[in-house]
């Protein structure tokens, strides 16, 4: 046969199924390749958190010899049981453009999948929604930020030929530093020193306390996604992955927890974006030198996303989005940086959108999720 699908277990199938977009994007300006040791690990049942409570099968796909896609199925338990659904999941799906090879690795998939009798697959999550997700719909024209995808413009269209739909779209808004609407950041400014006067302050994190910063963090973020779409809470060993594994990137001037008389009840992350630096890394690997080149250069990046904020319910509308947002740019202004990306910002979380646009803030390009009925 011309077109095959294996399963990939063994070390060597798993490093094909981890280096194929290397030669996939060989050529593209945009393309960053993800750090390969962060790869591996999520291939390590022993030592990635998912495997605790969800399971994952790899397949390659073979078109006349050659290596020409690859596709995760998922099953994660506790998205289920957070959601009462019924619904599996799909995730690193990359392929040449050809409709057969793309439909092959789904049909794949969706047989592995079969014995749960899912009514529905979601993806692409790479494994969940707390990690990448999402296929890049619109906004080409650049390399992604750091932690956000980046994948070929026929993918939307071969999703469609598929017969998915879209689930979700998630937007990443560009604030530059020295565009962002001097009126908004005056008003923050204002907002903050009235709501000082309630007892809510605003204070950078101190990685000194890392651990119990991460603490405090985890539980702002649990409450204040609970009811967020595609939102699962972290496991403790989870979060505690992610924290140590951005621990070298954080930087303290662009992180920041809210508090009520001492009590955490918003946060926001920050993060360079080293894919300026990264994107020359090739096949992402960082030794023996790139780790060298990561770390000397890390904070000479000319940008940054906002990586993740979260308010709890009851101190929403107060204005602590805005005062997060207007933080970030002023640090940005302060560091003569081009500004920063806040994503991903779900379509319908009308709250965050507001606060990016009132900034000035451009929506300057969409991911999408899809979902294929079964």
């Amino acid at each position: 046969m011309s077109l095959i699908v294996v399963e990939a277990n063994s070390k060597k199938e798993i490093k094909q199924f981890i280096d194929f977009p290397h030669s996939l994007y060989e050529g593209d300006p945009h393309y960053v390749p993800e750090l390969y040791l962060a790869q591996k690990e999520m291939f390590d049942r022993k030592k990635y958190p998912f495997y605790e409570y969800g399971d994952v099968q790899c397949f390659l796909a073979f078109k006349h010899g050659k290596l020409a896609g690859r596709i995760a199925a998922i099953k994660n338990k506790r998205y289920n049981d957070y959601h009462k659904s019924n619904v599996g999941f799909f995730g690193f799906y990359d392929f040449i453009d050809d409709q057969e090879v793309a439909q092959a690795l789904f049909d794949h998939a969706k047989r592995w999948l079969a014995v749960e009798k899912y009514d529905a697959l979601i993806g692409p999550t790479n494994f969940t929604t707390n990690e990448t997700a999402g296929y890049l719909v619109d906004g080409f024209d650049g390399p992604p930020m750091i932690m956000m995808t980046y994948n070929k413009v026929y993918y939307d269209r071969i999703m469609k030929a598929l017969g998915l739909t879209k689930e979700m779209d998630l937007f990443a808004y560009f604030i530059p530093s020295f565009e962002a609407s001097e009126k908004s950041i005056k008003l923050s400014g204002m907002i903050e020193q009235r709501l000082q006067k309630q007892g809510i302050t605003v204070r950078n994190i101190n990685l000194k306390n890392f651990k119990s910063e991460v603490e405090l963090i985890k539980k702002v973020y649990n409450e204040a996604w609970e009811d967020n779409w595609g939102f699962v809470p972290f496991t403790d060993s989870e979060f505690k992955h992610l924290a140590d594994g951005l621990k070298m990137l954080a930087d303290e001037k662009f992180a920041y927890i809210a508090e009520d008389n001492g009590e955490a009840v918003g946060f926001s992350i920050s993060l360079p974006n080293v894919n300026e630096v990264t994107i020359n890394f090739k096949k992402g690997r960082l030794f023996p030198f790139n780790i060298i080149r990561l770390l000397l250069n890390k904070n000479k990046v000319q940008s940054v996303r906002i990586l993740a904020t979260g308010v709890k319910e009851a101190y929403r509308r107060k204005g602590i989005e805005a005062i997060f947002f207007a933080r970030n740019i002023q640090e940005a202004r302060r560091r003569k940086l081009k500004g920063g990306e806040a994503s991903w910002i779900l379509e319908s979380n009308d709250m965050m959108v507001k606060a990016a646009e009132n900034l000035n803030g451009i929506k300057y390009r969409t991911y999408r999720l899809y979902r294929a009925t079964l």
